[in-house]
């Protein structure tokens, strides 16, 4: 299994409207081949923060999507005028060790 984590900050006070967002998500990624599940946490500490956590069942079929129209299509619903904290945008790539 292979595990993604994307990191944001949002700069201009919109996190309800990214709440919401994920909230209401189309999906897409659901259908994506191995594509296993999604999870979207933001820290007690720093509420402006998001983590999308997404397990695969391989890193050729993350990046398959990664790099598929699909993709694109699946950030269609980012709240208008969204700014992120400049540097604090991360993808880290993880092999899952153990459940």
């Amino acid at each position: 299994m292979f595990v993604v984590i994307s990191q944001f900050t949002v700069a201009n006070g919109m996190e309800e409207e990214v709440r919401e967002a994920f909230r209401r998500r189309p999906h897409l990624v659901d259908q994506a081949p191995g594509f296993l599940r999604m999870e979207v946490v933001s820290p007690r500490e720093e509420p402006a923060s998001f983590w999308l956590l997404t397990w695969w069942t391989s890193e050729e079929h993350f990046q398959s999507w990664h790099r598929g129209h699909k993709y694109a299509e699946s950030h269609a619903g980012i709240p208008r005028g969204l700014k992120l904290v400049p540097g604090r945008n991360r993808v880290l790539l993880f092999d899952h060790v153990a459940t």
